[in-house]
């Protein structure tokens, strides 16, 4: 599966000035990583972010996300946000801003 270009440059233009972020093809599609744990990534023009637990109910309930079930199975802490989600910048700017906040939460690996 491939995955959304334009998307993944959107990406890379708004992490451009944080250090030490990583980017790995998995799962038929791209994974950006800070400190190397996976927090957005892209599944075709799909969004992936990893909000964690505490924040994942709450971001569930905002437009165009839902259950992250990639393995068939939920995976808490981890939501799809469709591209109507993302459109805006300053929508997709969010979506990284609380992913890396939550992944900045996580011990050194």
């Amino acid at each position: 599966m491939a995955y959304d270009e334009g998307l993944a440059e959107r990406l890379r233009e708004l992490l451009q000035d944080h250090p030490g972020i990583g980017e790995k093809k998995m799962f038929g599609g791209l994974c950006l990583l800070s400190r190397g744990y996976m927090f957005v990534g892209i599944v075709g023009e799909t969004l992936m972010a990893r909000v964690g637990p505490d924040a994942y109910d709450k971001a569930l309930r905002r437009p165009h996300a839902r259950v992250m079930d990639f393995t068939g199975k939920p995976m808490k802490g981890y939501v799809f946000v469709g591209p109507p989600g993302f459109e805006e910048d300053r929508d997709l700017k969010r979506w990284v801003d609380e992913s890396l906040k939550f992944v900045g939460t996580l011990p050194d690996k």
